[in-house]
C-alpha cells in the first residue's frame, strides 16, 4: 500500500506504480525524510531544540547503520529503514546529506540568512533533494552517470518548484530561497518580499525562477526512458506533476507570491495524459 501522507503532496510517493518489492524500502526512505523535515520545520520548537532533535535523529541513523536496534522514540521510522539498509545496501552518505540540508534550513531560518546566488541554492538542492533520486536509482539498479545527472536535474527542479509555489508560506516564516543575485537582477527589494508586496519586478523575478526550474526539469526528463516498466511510468508522473505546478505558477504571472497554487482532479487527468505521451 502507499505510505499514508499527512502533508499535502503534489507528487506520488510509493504508489501502486512502483514495483511491489520496492514499495517498503521507498516508504521507509520517505518516512525517514518526512520525519526529519518535520523536526526541522513543524511545531513551535526553538532552533536549538530542532538542531538537538536532528542531532539525536542522526545518532539513531548511525546506530542502526552499525547494526544496533532502533530506539523507542522513532521506532516506526528506523525499524523499516534498518531493514531497507540491510536488504538493499543503501548508500548511507546520501541519508546524511538529507540531514545536513535540514540542519542548514534550521540555521538559515533562525538567522534570516539568504542564498547569494543560484549556485549556492543548487548546492542546497544537492543535499536536500538529489539524494532522494539517487537512492531510488540505487533501488532500481540504475548506476550510470548520465542517469544520475538526469536524476539530479529532476530532483533539483522539484525542489525549486516547491520553493516557487510556496513563496506565500515560506517568506513570512523567514525562509528565503529567492537568491540575492536574482533579486538584484530584477530590482526586487527584500522588504517588499517580506511584506508579500507584489510588484512588476517581483512578478518578473518569480517568472524567471519558474523558467529556470522548467529548464532543469526538461533537462532531466529523458531519464524516464532509462527506467524499466512501472518505475518509468512513476517517474513520468513525477515529471509531469512538477511541470503542471509550474504551469500554474506561470499562469498566475507572479501572484504565487500571494497564494499557493494547488493541483486538483482535472490537473491529475492532464498529467496522466501528458505522461502517456512522453
Amino acid at each position: 500500500m502507499p505510505l499514508p501522507v499527512a502533508h499535502y503532496e503534489n507528487f506520488p510517493v510509493a504508489s501502486l506504480l512502483c514495483p511491489a518489492p520496492l514499495r517498503a524500502p521507498i516508504a521507509a526512505l520517505y518516512a525517514f525524510a518526512r520525519t526529519a523535515d518535520d523536526l526541522a520545520d513543524e511545531g513551535a520548537a526553538t532552533s536549538s531544540q530542532r538542531l538537538a532533535d536532528l542531532h539525536a535523529y542522526r545518532a539513531e541513523l548511525q546506530a542502526i547503520a552499525g547494526g544496533g536496534a532502533p530506539g523507542p522514540r522513532w521506532m516506526a521510522v528506523f525499524a523499516p529503514l534498518a531493514a531497507a539498509l540491510r536488504s538493499h545496501d543503501l548508500p548511507l552518505p546520501l541519508l546524511h546529506d538529507l540531514l545536513d540540508a535540514f540542519e542548514q534550513d534550521v540555521r538559515m531560518t533562525a538567522s534570516g540568512a539568504t542564498y547569494p546566488d543560484r549556485a549556492a541554492l543548487l548546492d542546497y538542492c544537492r543535499r536536500s533533494a538529489n539524494p532522494v533520486g539517487r537512492l531510488l536509482l540505487h533501488l532500481y539498479g540504475v548506476r550510470d552517470e548520465i542517469a544520475l545527472a538526469r536524476s539530479d536535474a529532476i530532483c533539483s527542479a522539484l525542489q525549486l518548484i516547491n520553493f516557487w509555489q510556496d513563496l506565500s508560506v515560506d517568506l513570512p516564516r523567514a525562509r528565503h530561497y529567492l537568491t540575492d543575485a536574482d533579486c538584484a537582477a530584477h530590482g526586487v527589494r527584500r522588504g517588499d518580499l517580506a511584506a508579500l508586496r507584489r510588484t512588476p519586478e517581483s512578478d518578473a523575478l518569480v517568472l524567471d525562477c519558474a523558467a529556470w526550474a522548467r529548464a532543469l526539469m526538461l533537462q532531466g526528463a529523458p531519464l524516464v526512458h532509462q527506467l524499466p516498466g512501472r518505475a518509468g511510468w512513476e517517474l513520468r508522473l513525477v515529471v509531469q506533476g512538477g511541470l503542471r505546478v509550474l504551469d500554474k505558477v506561470q499562469a498566475l504571472a507572479g501572484a504565487s507570491l500571494l497564494a499557493r497554487p494547488v493541483l486538483r482532479a482535472p490537473d491529475w487527468l492532464r498529467m496522466l495524459a501528458r505522461a502517456a505521451r512522453m
